[in-house]
Order: C-alpha cells, then sequence, then structure tokens
C-alpha cells in the first residue's frame, strides 16, 4: 500500500475529533497483529523496532539496547507487515538519534516504501539521571529526535512524536509535529511489563501539562497519551475523561502483547479442560486387529460357510 498523504490522514483525524471519536494507534510487531488491528478498526498503525522484540517475548525496554539496529529492524519489519495492511497509515519508528544514517535520505526510503509517517522511537526520553546526562553530553541527545521531526514534516509525512515533559511537547510542537504522544512509561502489565508506573491520576496532571505546553504553541496540535499504568481500555477512557482536549490513545504493548497474552492463555486452557471421559467405555475388540479388520474378517467367514 502506498504512503497516504498528511493531508488526507489530518483532515480525517479533524472530523473524528469534531465528532468526539478518540483516535487510536497501535504498535504492530507482526503481520498478523497489523491485520488485527486493522480488522478492530484502527486508525494508526505504528511499526517499532520493540514490536520484534515484544512478540517475541521479551520486554519493550530490549528496543531501547544495542540488540540489533532499530533503523534496520523496521524496514525488515515493513516487508512483513506493509503488504497486509490495506486502508490503514502505517508510521515508522524512527532511531533520531542513530549517528550512522543519513537522516534525510533514510526518510525519503521510508516513504517510498510506503510508510505514511514516523514517530521518535527508540527514544533517549526515556532515558533520566547520568545516563540522559551522558547522552546529552555527548552528542547523541534528545535535539537529534526534534531534528528528525522537523526533516520528515518537511517531507510532508506525518509526525507523532513521543514527548516525557512540556519542554520537549513545546520542542516538538515547534518542529512542525503533527500529534504529540505524552509518554507515561513502558506499559504495565502481563508477563514482561513494567511492574512499577505512576498512578492514572499521575498521569491526569502530567498529560494536562504537556498539553498545556504543546498548544501554547500551536492550538490545532493533536494530543495523544500512551504507556505506563494506560495499559487497558478501562484506563484510557479514565484518562480521556479527566484530561483537557485530549484526543485518543496510542497502544503497543496493550495492543498487541496483552491481548495475545491473555487470548492465547485461556484458548490452552480451554483445551486442556476437554476430558477424555468418552473413552472410559469398555471395548472388547479382536486381540490385534482393530474394528474394521474385525469386521472384515467375520464377513469373509460367513461368505465360506454360505459357500460350503
Amino acid at each position: 500500500m502506498p504512503a497516504i498523504p498528511r493531508k488526507k490522514i489530518l483532515e480525517k483525524f479533524r472530523k473524528m475529533i469534531a465528532g468526539g471519536v478518540p483516535i487510536v494507534g497501535g504498535g504492530a510487531g507482526t503481520g498478523l497483529s497489523a491485520k488485527a488491528e486493522e480488522a478492530g478498526g484502527i486508525d494508526l498503525i505504528i511499526i517499532y523496532n520493540s514490536g520484534r522484540y515484544r512478540m517475541a517475548g521479551r520486554g519493550s525496554a530490549a528496543g531501547l539496547l544495542a540488540y540489533g539496529n532499530a533503523n534496520e529492524i523496521v524496514k525488515e519489519m515493513a516487508y512483513e507487515v506493509l503488504p497486509v495492511v490495506k486502508k490503514t497509515p502505517v508510521l515508522a519508528g524512527v532511531n533520531g538519534t542513530d549517528p550512522f544514517v543519513i537522516m534525510p535520505l533514510l526518510l525519503a526510503e521510508l516513504k517510498t516504501m510506503g510508510f505514511s509517517g514516523v514517530q521518535n522511537f527508540p527514544t533517549i526520553g526515556l532515558f533520566d539521571g547520568q545516563m540522559r546526562q551522558s547522552f546529552e553530553e555527548t552528542g547523541m541527545g534528545f535535539g537529534l529526535e526534534v531534528d528528525m521531526i522537523a526533516a520528515a514534516h518537511e517531507l510532508d509525512l506525518l509526525t507523532t512524536p513521543y514527548v516525557f515533559n512540556p519542554d520537549e511537547a513545546r520542542a516538538m510542537t515547534k518542529a512542525g509535529a503533527d500529534i504529540v504522544v505524552a509518554h507515561m512509561g513502558v506499559t504495565t502489565g502481563g508477563s514482561i511489563g513494567a511492574t512499577s508506573a505512576k498512578s492514572l491520576d499521575d498521569c491526569v496532571t502530567e498529560i494536562d501539562a504537556i498539553a498545556e505546553a504543546a498548544r501554547a504553541v500551536r492550538k490545532d496540535v493533536i494530543l495523544l497519551c500512551h504507556g505506563g499504568p494506560i495499559s487497558m481500555p478501562d484506563d484510557a477512557r479514565y484518562i480521556l475523561e479527566r484530561c483537557k482536549g485530549l484526543h485518543g490513545f496510542y497502544g503497543a504493548s496493550s495492543m498487541e502483547r496483552l491481548p495475545a497474552e491473555a487470548a492465547i492463555a485461556r484458548q490452552t486452557a480451554d483445551f486442556k479442560a476437554v476430558t477424555l471421559e468418552h473413552r472410559s467405555q469398555k471395548w472388547e475388540p479382536v486381540l490385534g486387529k482393530s474394528d474394521a479388520q474385525t469386521k472384515k474378517s467375520g464377513a469373509k467367514t460367513t461368505a465360506k460357510k454360505k459357500k460350503g
């Protein structure tokens, strides 16, 4: 499927917002995930390197470490996902701090492949403290992700960056971000999700601050939330009902990993619950012969008696 024009996507989203319909995006680590999400009516599909790790049974945080080239993994996954998506915009998770890419060429290649937009992932925003300081001081800071979003905007790609605080929200909106996604941390829940997270009420406060900062730069910017304790539909509903001017939700683990974990475990348990009570009937077959062989043998004996 070719890339969908940015203008067309935004026109659809603004109509949804006007009609009170939330925008829902989701990560897809496999072609099957993408097909199922599209069947469910998803508005955006995003391919991240973390999706591959997530659906391989590893935590999403694996996407932040040196287990593979994030940008190359996304291009590999494109051949699995893009051909099976029929009508939904597909976005690429781009590692904006990768020092071994020529960013304008990479972005142009992604657009040619059929990606309609980009998001900044892996992101330095998930690091803090001494590690974050080291990245910033050695030329691999969040500013490079802002530059990537600006370059994508110049190519007329839809831009939906993750931000973690009001300052980053302002910077990304100034760079031309169409959709600012307030990231609340690694998603909780399931067998490989985070176990510690802020409360939903904490998220409301932080998301409101991020939204206010983004709108101070441009009033028409679209705001979505993602991650942390916002892992299930009821969590998203809680946030959307309380945040001012929030337009929807981005799910990754919550859209493919958590549903798959629960459904596969439940289906397996249901099969294991099937009993073999019908096998308790006492059969008395001829030793060494099946029922069919016994019947055939009996028929031959009867035929011989008739001839005799």
